[in-house]
């Protein structure tokens, strides 16, 4: 591995596992990058009696979780994809260049922080067990529902995996929802939304004021 100060088995592999053609043989390796590297190349080689195989993957170490207090739009991103454009920080989701949304705004109430998203949408943070709570609110983005009013999804919370919310549907008429959960130990934050309708049109969303409180 490149640009690795440490790099060690996290469990004991079994290659007397492998005895027929076909088998598989899965271990897991604990990576520590140096806090500068953007990103390590891990080359692994594995050698049987007869054959050497080799693989290259790419690593790249997770943003720094929390130290305080904050709104999650002030902090990198572990990964975004978006259903159209890109995921806006602080603007709504708009077209499909990046920072041609309006301002958050729920019924003409505008956030100035948060971030716009288009279903079907994925944003992961870092949270690194440091976080306590999470709060946000979520809903249907006025920038959607001044075109038409047949947007409707429907966003979900997931902390290392596990289901933490589920909303109901949204929709411009009802109105965006708050959001107020235990994230205590989470690592990873997943705040997903997904289309509610079979309809990809005007599903412009938004998370207003999506804010961690450190432990």
């Amino acid at each position: 591995m490149t640009g690795a100060s440490a790099i060690r088995p996290a469990r004991p592999a079994r290659p007397s596992a492998v005895r027929a053609p076909g088998a598989a043989l899965t271990t897991t390796w604990a990576v520590t990058a140096p806090v500068t590297a953007p990103s390590a190349l891990l080359t692994a080689t594995a050698t049987t009696s007869a054959y050497r195989f080799t693989a290259s993957a790419r690593f790249t170490p997770l943003p720094a979780p929390p130290t305080r207090d904050g709104y999650l739009s002030d902090l990198q991103w572990v990964s975004a994809t978006n259903g159209w454009g890109p995921v806006e920080i602080d603007r709504s989701n708009g077209k499909q260049a990046a920072g041609d949304g309006t301002p958050i705004a729920f019924d003409g109430v505008t956030y100035p922080k948060g971030l716009g998203v288009h279903a079907p949408s994925e944003v992961v943070y870092h949270l690194g067990g440091r976080a306590a709570r999470f709060t946000a609110l979520v809903g249907i983005d006025d920038f959607s529902t001044k075109q038409s009013s047949a947007g409707a999804t429907r966003a979900i919370v997931r902390g290392d995996g596990r289901t933490l919310l589920t909303t109901p549907t949204l929709t411009g008429a009802g109105g965006p929802i708050p959001i107020d959960l235990d994230v205590t130990g989470i690592r990873l934050l997943h705040l997903v939304v997904e289309d509610a309708n079979a309809r990809s049109s005007f599903d412009h969303t938004s998370w207003a004021r999506p804010y961690v409180t450190v432990v």
